[in-house]
């Protein structure tokens, strides 16, 4: 599961519906993490995912898994602009960070009401017990 997946998902069970703190999901700090270096970096893209992230999310998510080492801030990058050297940097980052960066086996649960769901093989299992359904 590719951390930008974590900007995405929240709580399933209804009960959570009505909570704010169904979104993040809180990550295991023992998540196996797992680099993909061949994916190639494409600034565009980037740049336009940045756009629709949720950051505070985004900065939650990365100091559950032990990364503090995001900005409080959103970095502040448009479509078309010129990028120096220093933009080019951030969205080396964010993109080692959001794209090459996958959780392969660990937990995540609801900042509400704690449910639990399990990442195997990179996969999450957001599939709800039939009580919670």
């Amino acid at each position: 599961m590719k951390l930008l997946t974590s900007n995405f998902l929240k709580c399933s069970v209804k009960a959570c519906d009505s909570s704010n703190d169904n979104f993040p999901l809180r990550y295991d700090a023992n998540c196996q993490l797992q680099q993909d270096e061949s994916i190639d970096c494409n600034p565009e893209f980037l740049i336009n995912i940045l756009q629709r992230v949720d950051w505070n999310a985004l900065v939650q998510v990365a100091l559950d898994l032990g990364n503090n080492s995001l900005p409080p801030q959103k970095p502040e990058l448009s479509p078309g602009d010129d990028l120096t050297d220093d933009d080019l940097a951030i969205i080396r980052d964010m993109h080692s960070l959001l794209i090459q960066t996958s959780i392969v086996e660990g937990q995540m649960s609801c900042r509400n009401c704690g449910h639990v769901y399990y990442i195997k093989n990179g996969i999450p299992n957001l599939l709800l017990p039939p009580h919670l359904a």
